[in-house]
């Protein structure tokens, strides 16, 4: 196989590359369109075979002539369904924001119990429409690995990046997942949520703490014979550091 030169991503699009001399591309109907090109009868019966079976097809063209259909359909990983309910048993919303055909996305949203599908949406427009959700009133996470997902990425409240992706997605993320386990989203969000319990424990004993320990330590109960000496102020502001410290650190067990 003759090695591919000048190697190019067109976002939503496909991707471009210089083969034996030649400028080839492989894309979907919007580089078709682009490069104002013409599916041969061939193409388009794979085209309606593809359609009525839930596949998406990728298309090889030159400047001139489209050569070849390629039908494509979507593995769902084992993980996906119990993930995407697992999410759903925690109160959250699950959607689905796709550049694939209606037809496809919706198959695979079926499957998985997704009741939200936006699909045939352009990179420049995933952005949008996280913007949209976001101003619904709405805290959107956003799950990508590709480089159209990466204005997305950034502009979600939380962008999780999976770490087989791109650099760019990754570098527009908050957050990157070393393996490609749809479960480690629902553990990421399990993390969170259990961090954010432990911020709250520790704020609110340190804030009752203060409540009784200042008022002593400044004498309010010195009229009935109760002193809080330096001494022993000091050893119970280190007791409730080391409480808060303790009481954080049960997060490492968390599994």
């Amino acid at each position: 196989v003759p090695a591919a030169t000048e190697f190019a991503a067109l976002p939503g699009r496909g991707a471009r590359a210089h083969v034996s001399g030649r400028r080839l591309y492989v894309g979907g109907h919007a580089l078709l369109a682009e490069l104002g090109l013409e599916k041969p009868q061939a193409v388009e019966k794979l085209e309606t075979e593809a359609d009525r079976s839930g596949w998406t097809v990728a298309y090889l063209a030159d400047d001139e002539t489209v050569h070849a259909g390629f039908a494509l359909a979507d593995a769902l990983r084992p993980e996906s369904l119990e993930a995407v309910q697992r999410l759903q048993k925690l109160g959250m919303q699950v959607a689905m924001l796709t550049g694939d055909k209606a037809e496809v996305a919706a198959d695979v949203a079926q499957a998985l119990g997704i009741d939200e599908v936006l699909a045939e949406v352009l990179p420049e427009n995933k952005e949008r429409e996280i913007r949209r959700l976001q101003e619904s009133g709405r805290v959107v996470a956003m799950v990508g690995d590709g480089v159209n997902d990466a204005p997305a990425l950034a502009r979600a409240d939380v962008g999780i990046a999976i770490g087989s992706g791109t650099d760019v997605a990754a570098e527009s993320a908050g957050i990157i997942l070393v393996r490609s386990d749809p479960g480690d989203v629902v553990r990421v969000m399990d993390l969170s949520r259990a961090a954010y319990r432990k911020m709250v424990q520790n704020l609110a004993w340190a804030a009752g703490y203060n409540i009784i320990a200042l008022p002593l330590a400044a004498g309010l109960l010195y009229p009935w014979g109760i002193l809080l000496s330096p001494a022993v102020g000091a050893l119970l502001m280190s007791l409730s550091t080391i409480i808060v410290a303790l009481n954080a650190q049960t997060l490492r067990r968390w599994n």
